[in-house]
């Protein structure tokens, strides 16, 4: 039939028709969105967005008003802190403000433009905001990104003089419209000469003619423009560029800063090219010294200060600068962790073991002695007591907190704590224990993996020769050549991330065999740290002085002291074990374990001495307490740093002389003396003796006869008297001279351990 016969090509027709249907039916979705988001709409929202947000600053212009004269609010706002001792009395009180307003003519031209030339070359030109850096700071608050930067000097103005150092946004944005209007209003010499004379330039003054006279004894209008320059830098962190108290890292920093300020100038035209080449850094007076803060209470607040600013820095994203006036002259009530009781008798000792002893009318170099010390609990971090130098009026600089002297030999520990974490081996593949025999010979070439040499061979002490020696042994005698090579064995990397999660400042940079004889700086405050995390097993301890912070109803959120396990509990327990060997039958026998005040305190430590004698340390601990003593060579006159060498009488000051007699008169009056070490080891003098060699002036080649047997030996350690000199890093006592029943049966190249089935060869 001819109405039955199919249509050509009509299967087809109608796939295609159903395909285009269900092409329909999901076009239809993203023809809407296509509809939607067109590029007229699309820039249509933007422009709305855009003037949606132009309409609400202008509202905002409208709103926000200058306020009004600010100065008597400013100096009512002034009001001194309050510093209390941790059983609540008061300790001191700080904050009579130093600040006297000086017109911007009687500051010479070149001294304005230093300002000009450090905070905002553009501030003749500008209309008062920074858009792009404001814009910025804005976003990082409110990303909680921290420190802020781009202010320009209207902008810095308004903040010091209307507003406050709190990081956010409202705060922010009422900045750029007051910026705004105060630029339309006042002139840019107004603005600079509020800037200058609002500023915190830190040594309580506020405004460049307190400054002037702080740091120069000069008034404002005989500043030279070099020391223009350096008030110009030091605005960005007052306390930190402070000559008198700046670490090597803050002098440089502040002497880059100064360079920086004179070279914009040059290049804006404010300053002749040769004038500036001619020009040499003005180094600031000594500071004067500031009533209340007399004896140790101008140490303790500085740390305190300090602390309270590091912690706002974290909090709300302040600069080093915005911290610190936000803390100076705030009204702030601070408590600290110091005991007053374990204070005076830190002070007391002392006076009773050091400062009474030194006459510099007798010996010039006893002028040149400086004394540190802190003491912190290790189960809780708090800083209990705290000695900054002979008083904060004579010596303005804490050596405390200071960490541009070496910590010498009181590093030594860190590197077995190293070899213990990362289950390093010698050369011959054996694990490095307490029981692990070194070449403690003198002078000996420290090698690599490989057996190639390093280009390192550290002299013991008076070039003593030990022969084999147990790495027990070799940390009593605090022998240089055994803990050269255990560095090496370990990976010098590895021993500078441990000694960073110890809690000492290091970097990679600083991972060369020759830092194994503590070359980098440390501060007693942080020796502290790393013996307390010690002593606290293994857990973070971050000594805090800072007990409580109250400014009028708010309460700053502190962080615990005590953080996490940062080397195993096995590993800290370790070394604690073999330095109780240093006390008992070592370089710190005589002041500590044989001092007649010892009471039944189970005590571990370490001495230590620089290789020049510019310093001297005994960092030690009992179950309860930690403390850290460090002595200093300081010129008294030019502050640089000297050997000491005859003081005291002595032909050298060592750890086991002033810092450890400093020590045990100290922490024997202020400890538990029931207390005991809670030892998860089987390692080291606390649990086991140890043999001790016998000093040789060529390495020991002599092979024994007989077999090292399983069992621990059965003798006691040594306790013969040591010498009557103090001694920098040799042992204070002659090492005995009665051979070992079970010596180690080998020839040593670099190490050897002692091995119940096969002595270890060393190859």
């Amino acid at each position: 039939m001819v109405g039955s016969e199919p249509v050509p090509g009509g299967r087809a027709a109608a796939r295609r028709a159903a395909k285009s249907a269900g092409r329909g039916k999901g076009g239809d979705g993203k023809g809407r969105i296509r509809r939607l988001f067109t590029w007229k709409k699309m820039l249509g929202a933007f422009l709305g967005s855009c003037l949606l947000v132009i309409g609400a600053f202008i509202a905002l212009y409208l709103y926000v008003d200058i306020p009004e004269d600010n100065a008597a609010a400013q100096a009512a706002q002034r009001q001194s802190n309050i510093y209390k001792y941790s059983d609540g009395s008061t300790l001191a009180r700080d904050g009579e403000v130093n600040r006297e307003i000086v017109d911007l003519s009687k500051v010479p031209k070149e001294v304005r433009y230093t300002f000009v030339a450090a905070e905002n070359k553009s501030f003749y030109n500008d209309n008062g905001i920074d858009l792009k850096g404001t814009a910025r700071g804005v976003l990082n608050t409110l990303m909680g990104k921290g420190a802020q930067g781009g202010s320009t000097i209207t902008q810095q103005y308004v903040k010091n003089y209307y507003l406050s150092q709190e990081q956010t946004v409202s705060r922010k944005l009422r900045e750029i419209v007051i910026s705004l209007k105060v630029d339309r209003q006042m002139s840019k010499d107004e603005i600079l000469a509020g800037y200058i004379n609002t500023s915190y330039y830190g040594r309580n003054s506020y405004g460049i003619q307190a400054a002037a006279q702080a740091y120069y004894r000069v008034d404002a209008d005989r500043l030279s423009v070099a020391q223009g320059a350096y008030l110009a830098a030091l605005l960005q962190a007052p306390s930190q560029y402070d000559w008198a108290v700046a670490s090597d890292t803050g002098k440089r920093l502040v002497k880059a800063r100064w360079n920086y300020v004179l070279d914009n100038m040059v290049e804006e035209g404010w300053l002749d090219k040769t004038e500036r080449q001619d020009m040499k850094f003005p180094e600031p007076e000594e500071p004067k010294p500031t009533a209340g803060l007399e004896g140790q209470k101008g140490y303790l607040i500085a740390l305190a200060n300090r602390q309270l600013e590091d912690q706002l820095m974290k909090e709300q994203g302040l600069t080093r600068s915005q911290a610190e006036a936000a803390v100076v002259d705030q009204g702030w009530t601070i408590t600290l962790n110091i005991d007053k009781k374990k204070q005076s008798e830190l002070e007391k000792a002392v006076k009773a073991q050091l400062t009474s002893k030194l006459d510099s009318k007798k010996r010039k170099v006893d002028a040149d002695i400086q004394a540190g010390a802190v003491s912190v609990d290790p189960k809780t971090g708090k800083v209990v007591a705290l000695y900054g130098g002979v008083d904060y009026f004579d010596h303005y600089t804490s050596n405390a907190t200071r960490t541009d002297y070496q910590p010498a030999s009181t590093f030594k520990p860190v590197i077995l704590a190293a070899a213990l974490e990362e289950n390093a081996e010698t050369r011959s593949g054996k694990p490095i224990t307490a029981n692990t025999v070194y070449d403690g010979t003198s002078k000996r070439p420290v090698v690599d993996s490989d057996g190639n040499k390093v280009g390192f061979a550290p002299e013991n002490e008076d070039d003593e020769n030990y022969g084999p020696i147990t790495v027990q042994t070799a940390m009593n005698k605090s022998v240089n050549s055994v803990f050269a090579q255990m560095g090496v064995d370990v990976g010098m990397r590895n021993v500078m991330d441990v000694a960073g999660k110890l809690g000492m400042d290091v970097s990679d940079e600083q991972a060369v065999p020759a830092q194994t004889l503590g070359t980098m700086g440390a501060s007693p405050l942080q020796m502290a740290g790393v013996y307390a995390t010690l002593d606290n097993h293994g857990k973070k301890v971050t000594p805090s002085i800072i007990k409580a912070a109250e400014h009028n109803s708010r309460t700053v959120e502190l962080p615990n002291p005590i953080g996490e396990q940062v080397i195993s509990r096995e590993s800290a327990d370790t070394v604690t074990s073999v330095l109780t060997g240093v006390v008992d039958d070592g370089t710190a026998r005589k002041a500590v374990a044989n001092n007649p005040e010892h009471d039944g305190q189970k005590v571990a430590g370490k001495t230590g001495t620089s290789d020049d004698n510019k310093s001297a340390w005994f960092t030690g601990y009992t179950p309860d307490l930690v403390t850290s003593v460090g002595l200093f060579g300081e010129d008294d006159k030019t502050h640089a740093q000297t050997k000491m060498y005859g003081a005291g009488g002595f032909d050298r000051v060592n750890g086991g002389g002033f810092p450890a007699e400093i020590w045990a008169a100290y922490m024997f009056g202020v400890t538990k003396t029931d207390a005991r070490f809670d030892l998860e080891t089987d390692q080291g003098a606390a649990v086991q003796p140890t043999w001790t060699p016998t000093p040789t002036q060529e390495p020991t080649t002599q092979k024994p006869t007989e077999t090292p047997t399983t069992q621990k030996p059965t003798e006691t350690p040594t306790t013969e008297e040591p010498t009557e000199t103090p001694t920098t890093e040799e042992p204070t006592e002659t090492p005995t001279t009665q051979q070992p029943t079970t010596p180690p049966t080998s020839e040593p190249t670099d190490d050897v351990t002692l091995d119940p089935v096969r002595p270890d060869d060393g190859q």
